[in-house]
Protein backbone atom coordinates (compact mmCIF):
# COMPACT_ATOMS: atom_id res chain seq x y z
CA UNK A 1 0.00 0.00 0.00
CA UNK A 2 0.89 3.24 -1.08
CA UNK A 3 0.21 5.98 1.87
CA UNK A 4 -0.13 10.05 1.55
CA UNK A 5 -0.64 11.06 4.97
CA UNK A 6 1.39 13.15 7.44
CA UNK A 7 2.57 11.23 10.30
CA UNK A 8 0.47 11.07 13.00
CA UNK A 9 -0.74 11.68 16.78
CA UNK A 10 -4.30 10.16 15.59
CA UNK A 11 -6.09 8.26 18.03
CA UNK A 12 -7.52 4.63 17.61
CA UNK A 13 -11.47 5.91 15.89
CA UNK A 14 -12.86 2.22 15.41
CA UNK A 15 -14.68 -0.20 17.45
CA UNK A 16 -13.52 -3.24 17.47
CA UNK A 17 -13.99 -5.95 16.56
CA UNK A 18 -15.40 -5.28 13.27
CA UNK A 19 -16.43 -8.38 11.50
CA UNK A 20 -16.45 -11.95 13.88
CA UNK A 21 -15.12 -15.03 12.75
CA UNK A 22 -13.18 -13.43 9.60
CA UNK A 23 -9.60 -14.37 10.03
CA UNK A 24 -6.48 -12.73 7.39
CA UNK A 25 -8.83 -10.05 6.66
CA UNK A 26 -7.78 -7.67 3.34
CA UNK A 27 -9.07 -4.40 3.30
CA UNK A 28 -9.14 -1.96 -0.04
CA UNK A 29 -9.86 1.25 -0.70
CA UNK A 30 -10.60 1.78 -4.38
CA UNK A 31 -10.65 4.84 -6.33
CA UNK A 32 -14.21 5.05 -5.89
CA UNK A 33 -13.60 5.94 -2.36
CA UNK A 34 -15.33 2.59 -1.41
CA UNK A 35 -14.28 0.18 1.07
CA UNK A 36 -13.82 -3.52 -0.30
CA UNK A 37 -13.26 -6.24 2.17
CA UNK A 38 -12.46 -9.88 1.88
CA UNK A 39 -11.32 -12.53 4.48
CA UNK A 40 -11.03 -16.40 5.43
CA UNK A 41 -14.39 -17.38 6.06
CA UNK A 42 -14.30 -20.63 9.23
CA UNK A 43 -15.74 -23.12 6.87
CA UNK A 44 -12.28 -22.38 3.93
CA UNK A 45 -14.95 -23.55 1.47
CA UNK A 46 -15.84 -20.22 -0.72
CA UNK A 47 -14.66 -16.49 -0.91
CA UNK A 48 -16.64 -13.63 -0.44
CA UNK A 49 -16.80 -9.51 -0.89
CA UNK A 50 -17.87 -6.70 1.19
CA UNK A 51 -18.32 -3.08 -0.12
CA UNK A 52 -18.99 -0.11 2.30
CA UNK A 53 -18.30 3.79 2.70
CA UNK A 54 -16.54 3.13 5.93
CA UNK A 55 -14.76 0.97 7.40
CA UNK A 56 -16.49 -0.14 10.47
CA UNK A 57 -19.41 -0.20 8.16
CA UNK A 58 -17.96 -3.42 6.28
CA UNK A 59 -19.56 -4.92 9.88
CA UNK A 60 -22.89 -4.50 8.02
CA UNK A 61 -22.26 -5.09 4.35
CA UNK A 62 -24.06 -7.81 2.78
CA UNK A 63 -21.30 -10.19 1.67
CA UNK A 64 -21.62 -11.45 -1.79
CA UNK A 65 -19.96 -15.07 -2.40
CA UNK A 66 -18.13 -14.77 -5.69
CA UNK A 67 -16.60 -18.03 -5.71
CA UNK A 68 -17.12 -21.14 -4.47
CA UNK A 69 -14.44 -24.29 -4.19
CA UNK A 70 -14.87 -27.12 -6.47
CA UNK A 71 -15.43 -30.73 -5.23
CA UNK A 72 -12.32 -31.85 -6.08
CA UNK A 73 -8.46 -30.71 -7.70
CA UNK A 74 -5.88 -28.45 -6.80
CA UNK A 75 -8.31 -25.68 -5.36
CA UNK A 76 -10.89 -28.15 -3.03
CA UNK A 77 -9.71 -27.57 0.42
CA UNK A 78 -8.41 -25.17 3.08
CA UNK A 79 -9.60 -21.81 1.20
CA UNK A 80 -7.42 -19.38 2.83
CA UNK A 81 -5.98 -15.71 3.04
CA UNK A 82 -7.89 -14.14 -0.23
CA UNK A 83 -6.96 -10.42 -1.21
CA UNK A 84 -8.93 -8.45 -3.45
CA UNK A 85 -6.32 -6.51 -6.45
CA UNK A 86 -7.14 -3.82 -9.00
CA UNK A 87 -4.14 -4.29 -11.86
CA UNK A 88 -4.39 -2.64 -15.02
CA UNK A 89 -8.05 -1.70 -15.05
CA UNK A 90 -8.68 -5.38 -13.97
CA UNK A 91 -9.76 -7.20 -10.48
CA UNK A 92 -7.72 -9.98 -9.03
CA UNK A 93 -8.31 -11.97 -5.76
CA UNK A 94 -4.91 -13.89 -4.76
CA UNK A 95 -5.87 -16.78 -2.75
CA UNK A 96 -4.23 -20.40 -1.19
CA UNK A 97 -5.71 -23.43 -1.61
CA UNK A 98 -4.92 -27.45 -1.30
CA UNK A 99 -6.12 -30.34 -2.87
CA UNK A 100 -6.34 -32.37 0.74
CA UNK A 101 -6.87 -31.43 3.93
CA UNK A 102 -3.89 -33.70 4.55
CA UNK A 103 -0.90 -32.71 6.43
CA UNK A 104 2.32 -33.98 5.06
CA UNK A 105 5.75 -33.78 7.31
CA UNK A 106 4.10 -31.28 8.93
CA UNK A 107 3.06 -29.29 6.28
CA UNK A 108 -0.47 -28.33 4.76
CA UNK A 109 -0.48 -28.86 1.13
CA UNK A 110 -1.16 -25.31 -0.11
CA UNK A 111 -0.47 -23.52 -3.16
CA UNK A 112 -1.47 -19.83 -4.49
CA UNK A 113 -3.92 -19.09 -6.94
CA UNK A 114 -5.28 -16.10 -8.90
CA UNK A 115 -8.97 -15.11 -9.81
CA UNK A 116 -9.71 -12.43 -12.76
CA UNK A 117 -12.84 -10.29 -13.30
CA UNK A 118 -12.87 -7.19 -15.88
CA UNK A 119 -16.14 -5.87 -14.97
CA UNK A 120 -15.88 -2.62 -13.41
CA UNK A 121 -17.64 -3.74 -10.03
CA UNK A 122 -15.74 -6.53 -8.90
CA UNK A 123 -19.06 -7.89 -6.79
CA UNK A 124 -20.32 -8.04 -10.52
CA UNK A 125 -18.93 -10.34 -13.38
CA UNK A 126 -17.54 -13.61 -13.79
CA UNK A 127 -14.40 -14.51 -11.61
CA UNK A 128 -12.05 -16.59 -14.15
CA UNK A 129 -9.59 -18.90 -12.80
CA UNK A 130 -6.25 -18.47 -14.08
CA UNK A 131 -4.24 -21.47 -12.30
CA UNK A 132 -1.57 -21.62 -10.01
CA UNK A 133 1.31 -19.15 -9.36
CA UNK A 134 4.13 -21.00 -10.71
CA UNK A 135 7.17 -20.68 -8.20
CA UNK A 136 10.67 -22.37 -8.60
CA UNK A 137 10.11 -25.06 -5.71
CA UNK A 138 5.79 -27.08 -5.92
CA UNK A 139 5.72 -27.03 -2.00
CA UNK A 140 3.28 -25.42 0.86
CA UNK A 141 2.86 -21.87 -0.41
CA UNK A 142 0.44 -19.37 0.78
CA UNK A 143 -0.69 -15.69 1.40
CA UNK A 144 0.42 -13.55 -1.71
CA UNK A 145 0.17 -10.28 -2.44
CA UNK A 146 1.38 -8.03 -4.90
CA UNK A 147 2.41 -4.22 -5.45
CA UNK A 148 3.52 -1.31 -7.81
CA UNK A 149 6.81 0.08 -7.00
CA UNK A 150 8.53 2.32 -9.53
CA UNK A 151 6.34 1.17 -12.46
CA UNK A 152 7.34 -2.49 -11.50
CA UNK A 153 4.81 -5.06 -10.36
CA UNK A 154 5.71 -7.47 -7.53
CA UNK A 155 4.65 -10.47 -5.95
CA UNK A 156 5.30 -10.93 -2.12
CA UNK A 157 4.26 -14.10 -0.80
CA UNK A 158 5.51 -17.14 1.76
CA UNK A 159 6.89 -20.32 0.90
CA UNK A 160 8.41 -23.41 2.32
CA UNK A 161 11.74 -24.00 0.82
CA UNK A 162 13.34 -27.34 0.82
CA UNK A 163 16.56 -26.81 2.35
CA UNK A 164 15.21 -24.20 4.52
CA UNK A 165 14.13 -25.51 8.10
CA UNK A 166 10.82 -24.24 9.21
CA UNK A 167 7.40 -23.91 7.94
CA UNK A 168 7.62 -20.96 5.42
CA UNK A 169 9.99 -17.81 4.30
CA UNK A 170 9.33 -14.70 2.91
CA UNK A 171 9.72 -13.92 -1.01
CA UNK A 172 9.47 -11.16 -3.25
CA UNK A 173 9.73 -11.65 -7.02
CA UNK A 174 9.03 -9.42 -10.19
CA UNK A 175 5.75 -10.17 -12.29
CA UNK A 176 5.70 -10.61 -16.31
CA UNK A 177 1.55 -10.62 -15.23
CA UNK A 178 -0.34 -10.95 -12.30
CA UNK A 179 -0.13 -14.26 -12.32
CA UNK A 180 3.13 -15.08 -13.56
CA UNK A 181 6.33 -14.51 -12.12
CA UNK A 182 9.28 -13.06 -13.93
CA UNK A 183 13.17 -13.77 -13.23
CA UNK A 184 14.42 -15.60 -9.77
CA UNK A 185 12.50 -14.71 -6.47
CA UNK A 186 14.43 -13.63 -3.68
CA UNK A 187 14.59 -14.74 -0.48
CA UNK A 188 13.67 -11.70 2.00
CA UNK A 189 13.35 -13.26 5.73
CA UNK A 190 13.40 -16.27 7.16
CA UNK A 191 12.05 -17.44 10.85
CA UNK A 192 15.59 -17.09 12.91
CA UNK A 193 14.81 -15.18 15.78
CA UNK A 194 13.18 -16.50 19.04
CA UNK A 195 9.91 -14.80 18.63
CA UNK A 196 9.58 -16.38 15.11
CA UNK A 197 9.83 -19.96 15.95
CA UNK A 198 7.59 -20.41 18.77
CA UNK A 199 5.63 -23.69 17.77
CA UNK A 200 6.35 -23.50 14.63
CA UNK A 201 8.99 -21.69 12.27
CA UNK A 202 6.81 -19.29 10.45
CA UNK A 203 6.96 -16.31 8.40
CA UNK A 204 3.91 -15.21 6.77
CA UNK A 205 1.09 -12.92 5.78
CA UNK A 206 3.11 -10.23 4.16
CA UNK A 207 1.93 -6.72 3.98
CA UNK A 208 3.68 -3.79 1.87
CA UNK A 209 3.27 -0.28 3.30
CA UNK A 210 5.36 2.43 1.52
CA UNK A 211 5.86 5.86 3.27
CA UNK A 212 7.41 8.49 2.24
CA UNK A 213 11.30 7.44 1.45
CA UNK A 214 11.02 3.96 2.81
CA UNK A 215 9.20 1.06 2.67
CA UNK A 216 7.92 -1.50 5.27
CA UNK A 217 6.85 -4.81 4.73
CA UNK A 218 5.20 -6.61 8.09
CA UNK A 219 4.41 -10.32 8.51
CA UNK A 220 3.17 -12.44 11.03
CA UNK A 221 5.51 -15.50 12.86
CA UNK A 222 5.22 -18.52 15.24
CA UNK A 223 2.52 -20.31 15.84
CA UNK A 224 -1.16 -19.49 15.21
CA UNK A 225 -2.25 -19.18 18.99
CA UNK A 226 -1.11 -15.92 21.30
CA UNK A 227 2.39 -16.37 20.27
CA UNK A 228 1.26 -15.46 16.89
CA UNK A 229 2.72 -11.64 16.54
CA UNK A 230 3.86 -9.21 13.49
CA UNK A 231 7.37 -8.56 12.42
CA UNK A 232 8.96 -5.87 10.31
CA UNK A 233 11.19 -5.43 7.26
CA UNK A 234 12.52 -2.31 6.29
CA UNK A 235 14.31 -0.78 3.29
CA UNK A 236 14.90 2.52 1.61
CA UNK A 237 13.17 3.57 -0.80
CA UNK A 238 15.83 4.01 -3.39
CA UNK A 239 17.10 0.91 -2.22
CA UNK A 240 17.04 -2.42 -4.55
CA UNK A 241 14.43 -4.48 -3.04
CA UNK A 242 15.25 -7.48 -4.61
CA UNK A 243 18.27 -7.16 -2.70
CA UNK A 244 17.54 -8.99 0.16
CA UNK A 245 20.53 -6.78 2.10
CA UNK A 246 18.29 -4.35 1.42
CA UNK A 247 16.31 -5.14 3.95
CA UNK A 248 16.19 -4.45 7.80
CA UNK A 249 14.47 -7.21 10.04
CA UNK A 250 13.08 -6.07 13.64
CA UNK A 251 15.12 -7.20 16.23
CA UNK A 252 11.55 -7.68 18.46
CA UNK A 253 7.95 -8.12 17.45
CA UNK A 254 5.86 -4.77 16.66
CA UNK A 255 2.45 -5.85 17.62
CA UNK A 256 2.01 -8.61 19.67
CA UNK A 257 -0.37 -10.27 22.31
CA UNK A 258 -2.13 -7.71 25.17
CA UNK A 259 -3.04 -9.54 27.78
CA UNK A 260 -3.98 -6.30 29.49
CA UNK A 261 -6.46 -5.39 26.84
CA UNK A 262 -7.57 -9.05 26.68
CA UNK A 263 -6.63 -9.58 22.59
CA UNK A 264 -4.48 -12.45 21.56
CA UNK A 265 -2.46 -13.91 18.70
CA UNK A 266 -3.30 -10.21 16.61
CA UNK A 267 -1.77 -10.51 13.06
CA UNK A 268 -1.94 -11.37 9.11
CA UNK A 269 -2.54 -7.68 8.80
CA UNK A 270 -3.22 -5.38 5.68
CA UNK A 271 -2.42 -1.43 5.72
CA UNK A 272 -5.49 1.23 4.31
CA UNK A 273 -6.24 4.54 4.61
CA UNK A 274 -8.59 5.98 6.81
CA UNK A 275 -11.94 7.99 5.67
CA UNK A 276 -10.58 11.55 5.83
CA UNK A 277 -7.29 9.99 3.97
CA UNK A 278 -5.03 11.70 6.90
CA UNK A 279 -4.49 8.52 8.87
CA UNK A 280 -2.73 5.24 7.78
CA UNK A 281 -4.90 2.32 9.35
CA UNK A 282 -3.60 -1.07 9.95
CA UNK A 283 -6.56 -4.19 9.60
CA UNK A 284 -5.43 -7.39 11.62
CA UNK A 285 -7.34 -10.11 13.16
CA UNK A 286 -6.77 -11.23 16.72
CA UNK A 287 -9.10 -13.50 19.14
CA UNK A 288 -9.98 -11.93 22.52
CA UNK A 289 -9.33 -15.29 24.75
CA UNK A 290 -5.71 -17.16 25.21
CA UNK A 291 -7.03 -20.63 25.44
CA UNK A 292 -7.68 -22.48 22.41
CA UNK A 293 -8.36 -26.40 21.68
CA UNK A 294 -7.25 -28.21 19.37
CA UNK A 295 -5.55 -26.85 16.22
CA UNK A 296 -5.54 -23.22 16.53
CA UNK A 297 -6.61 -23.21 13.19
CA UNK A 298 -9.78 -24.55 13.28
CA UNK A 299 -10.77 -21.76 16.11
CA UNK A 300 -13.28 -19.61 14.28
CA UNK A 301 -12.40 -16.12 16.42
CA UNK A 302 -10.30 -14.60 15.25
CA UNK A 303 -11.93 -11.40 14.27
CA UNK A 304 -11.78 -8.65 11.84
CA UNK A 305 -9.83 -5.27 13.67
CA UNK A 306 -9.06 -1.78 12.59
CA UNK A 307 -6.28 0.43 14.20
CA UNK A 308 -4.80 3.91 13.32
CA UNK A 309 -1.15 3.69 12.78
CA UNK A 310 1.19 6.34 15.18
CA UNK A 311 4.17 7.38 13.12
CA UNK A 312 7.92 8.33 15.09
CA UNK A 313 9.88 10.76 14.22
CA UNK A 314 12.43 9.06 12.20
CA UNK A 315 9.37 8.15 9.78
CA UNK A 316 8.84 4.78 10.96
CA UNK A 317 5.71 3.10 12.58
CA UNK A 318 4.70 2.69 16.14
CA UNK A 319 1.44 0.15 15.95
CA UNK A 320 1.48 0.23 19.22
CA UNK A 321 -0.79 -2.60 20.73
CA UNK A 322 -4.18 -4.04 19.98
CA UNK A 323 -6.79 -2.27 21.38
CA UNK A 324 -9.52 -3.75 23.80
CA UNK A 325 -12.75 -4.75 22.42
CA UNK A 326 -15.57 -1.93 22.38
CA UNK A 327 -18.39 -4.09 21.61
Amino acid sequence: MDTQSSPSSATNTYRNPIIEQRADPWVYRHTDQQYYFTGSVPSFDYIELRRAATIQNLADAEPVIVWRKPDSGPMSHLIWAPELHYIHQKWYIYFAAAATDEIVDGLFQHRMFVLENDHPDPLQGSWIEKGQIVTPWDTFALDATTFIHQDQQYLLWAQKEPEVDGNSNLYLSLMANPWTLKGTPTRLSIPELSWECIGFKVNEGPAFLRKQDQLFISYSASATDHHYCLGLLTADIHSDILNAGSWRKSDQPVFGTAEAHSQYGPGHNCFTISEDGQHDVMIYHARNYKEISGNPLYDPNRHMRAQVIQWRSDGTPEFGRPVADTV
